[in-house]
C-alpha cells in the first residue's frame, strides 16, 4: 500500500467519512451482503432486455440467463454476485460468509454459464448489456483473479467462457465506436472504460488495455470545460463529467492529469468546501428511475476520491474534492436501506464499491 493511497485514506477518514470508517463496520457490510443475498436468486420482479427472433425465444429469466437472472435485471445480478465475492474476500469469517459461499456455488455452475454464453453470442444480441453489464462482469472476474482462494480459482474457471465471449464482442464494438456516449445511465462509456482498464491490468490483457486506452484518448483527451452545471439529469446514477475525470487519471501521469483536469473541470475550487457540487435529491425512492439519484451520490463519492488519488500530493484541489466526496458519501450511504426493492436490488453494490475503495486500491 503506497504513501499516496494512505494519505488519501487518512484525509477521507478525517474530513469526509461517516462514523463507520473507510471500509465500513461489520454491521454495515453484513447489511450490504444481506441485500445481495436477498436478490441474486429472486427472479421477480424482473426487467429483461431480450431480443426475440421467434416464439421459441419466449422463456422466463431463469431459463434465458440461468446464472444472472435475479436482482431485477442482468447487470444488477452480476454486480450483486460481485458484491458477495468482494465481501467474502475481505471478510472471510463474517456471519454472512457461509450463505455467500452457498449462493455463489449455486450460481457458478458450468452448465448454467454455457447457457449464458449461448445467450450473449446470439447474432441478434450483439449489444446485450453493452457496456455497463459487461463492465461489471469483468469486475467480477477481476475480483476472482485477485483472490488467492481455491473457491475463487474454481469459480473463475467456470466463468471464463462468458468472460472471453464478452471481451471479444466488446473488442469489436470498441473498434467501430465513432463517438463517446456521454449520458448518466447504463450506456455511458467513461465509467465502463474505467472498469475495462482495471480488468485488463488484473488479467494481464495488455492488448485490451491498449485498445481501451487508445479509445479513451480518442474520445476524451481533448475535452475541455465539462458542463458540470448541467448535472444531474433526472435519472442519472453516473456523472458524465466525474466519470470521465475518474477514467483519465488511469491512463496519464499525475502531472499530465493535473493540467488536463484544470482544463476539463476548472470549477473545482482550491480553497476547499463541498458546495461547488450540490447533492442530488431523490423525491420518490419507490420510483426506480428517480431512485437512480441515490446511486449517483454514491458513485460521485468514489469518483471524487478517485480523481483526488490521481493528483499530485500537493495539489490544492484535493481538499474540495474530498470534502464533496464526504458529503456525497454520507447522503448516498444513508439511502442504502433495502426498504424499497427499487433501490435495494442494486445500491448495496455501489455502496460496497465505495466503502471498500475498489476503484483505486490497486494503483502503483
Amino acid at each position: 500500500m503506497n504513501r499516496r493511497f494512505l494519505t488519501l485514506l487518512l484525509a477521507v477518514f478525517l474530513c469526509a467519512q461517516p462514523d463507520t470508517g473507510a471500509a465500513g463496520s461489520i454491521a454495515e457490510v453484513q447489511r450490504f451482503a444481506g441485500l445481495a443475498l436477498a436478490c441474486v436468486h429472486q427472479e421477480y420482479p424482473n426487467k429483461i432486455a431480450h431480443v426475440m427472433t421467434g416464439d421459441h425465444d419466449v422463456a422466463p429469466p431463469r431459463e434465458l440467463t440461468p446464472v444472472f437472472y435475479g436482482c431485477f435485471d442482468w447487470h444488477s445480478s452480476v454486480h450483486g454476485h460481485w458484491l458477495l465475492v468482494r465481501l467474502l474476500r475481505l471478510y472471510p469469517d463474517a456471519e454472512f460468509a457461509d450463505a455467500a459461499t452457498a449462493a455463489l456455488e449455486k450460481s457458478f455452475v458450468a452448465e448454467k454459464v454455457a447457457l449464458e454464453v449461448r445467450y450473449v453470442t446470439h447474432v441478434k444480441r450483439d449489444s446485450f448489456e453493452r457496456p455497463y453489464g459487461v463492465a461489471w462482469l469483468l469486475q467480477l472476474t477481476a475480483e476472482l483473479r485477485e483472490w488467492e482462494d481455491p473457491r475463487a480459482k474454481r469459480w473463475l474457471a467456470v466463468l471464463e467462457p462468458l468472460e472471453s465471449a464478452l471481451v471479444e464482442k466488446t473488442r469489436d464494438w470498441l473498434e467501430k465506436l465513432a463517438y463517446p456516449i456521454r449520458i448518466g445511465e447504463h450506456a455511458q462509456t467513461a465509467f465502463a472504460f474505467g472498469l475495462f482498464l482495471d480488468w485488463a491490468k488484473v488479467s494481464g490483457r495488455n492488448d485490451f488495455f491498449t485498445l481501451v486506452e487508445r479509445r479513451s484518448r480518442d474520445f476524451y483527451l481533448e475535452d475541455r470545460n465539462c458542463p458540470l452545471a448541467y448535472e444531474p439529469g433526472g435519472q442519472d446514477f453516473l456523472s458524465p463529467c466525474l466519470a470521465e475525470a475518474d477514467l483519465m487519471r488511469r491512463i496519464i501521469t499525475a502531472a499530465e492529469y493535473s493540467a488536463w483536469l484544470s482544463g476539463f473541470m476548472p470549477e473545482i475550487p482550491v480553497s476547499g468546501g463541498s458546495d461547488w457540487l450540490p447533492l442530488a435529491v431523490v423525491t420518490d425512492p419507490t420510483d426506480g428511475k428517480l431512485a437512480h439519484l441515490d446511486g449517483l451520490n454514491i458513485s460521485r463519492a468514489w469518483m471524487l476520491e478517485g480523481i483526488a488519488s490521481g493528483l499530485l500530493a500537493q495539489d490544492p484541489r484535493k481538499s474540495a474534492l474530498l470534502e464533496a466526496a464526504g458529503v456525497h458519501r454520507q447522503s448516498g450511504l444513508a439511502s442504502v436501506t433495502g426498504e424499497h426493492y427499487e433501490g435495494g436490488h442494486w445500491l448495496g453494490s455501489f455502496a460496497t464499491y465505495l466503502q471498500t475503495s475498489r476503484g483505486y486500491e490497486n494503483e502503483p
